[in-house]
């Protein structure tokens, strides 16, 4: 099973969306299958030119060590030797920086990978995680950035939930 592509673009609209509502610097969001394909990318108006490699080398490292990019991020603090011939033996593809998470189907087995949420604005913890648990998702609010709790397990109503939940923590003022 792999990501549909109706999922992917749902997932894309609704946060390039909430961003617009948020009046967020412009942004780019992929989505990939399993092997870091790229099932769907959309980069706004006004976003950098290196964005697609960015959100690309996120989803990357979420796939290739099987944890969030974050935790990527982290591994590279700690161990910066390992973490350096990681990324030269993926061809420079891994990027250690939060931001990708995999995606897992209901009988757990990886079809892809997606970003966070980044808002323009320190997220309150409280009051995000509240809207987000009243729509049955649980997330992890730092500064400004909005994670949903792993490990995913899917299927499309799911999904619809994952992201109605974090669009009401990102709509939490």
């Amino acid at each position: 099973m792999s990501i549909k592509l109706s999922q992917a673009n749902r997932m894309i609209a609704a946060i390039i969306k909430r961003g617009i509502e948020l009046d967020c610097r412009p942004i780019s969001v992929v989505v990939v299958e399993p092997g870091c394909i790229v099932k769907a990318f959309q980069k706004e108006d006004g976003a950098s030119m290196m964005r697609f490699e960015m959100a690309f080398g996120k989803a990357y490292a979420a796939l290739a060590l099987s944890r969030s990019s974050k935790l990527v991020r982290i591994r590279n603090e700690e161990k910066p030797v390992f973490m350096r011939y990681l990324m030269t033996a993926s061809g420079d593809k891994i990027f250690a920086e939060g931001g990708g998470q995999q995606i897992r189907d209901k009988n757990g087995e990886v079809i892809g990978a997606v970003g966070v949420i980044e808002l323009d604005h320190p997220v309150d913890v409280v009051t995000a995680s509240r809207a987000a648990a009243g729509r049955g998702v649980w997330i992890r609010p730092f500064r400004e950035l909005v994670y949903t709790m792993p490990p995913y397990v899917v299927g499309d109503d799911d999904l619809q939930t994952i992201c109605d939940g974090l669009l009401a923590a990102a709509a939490a003022r």
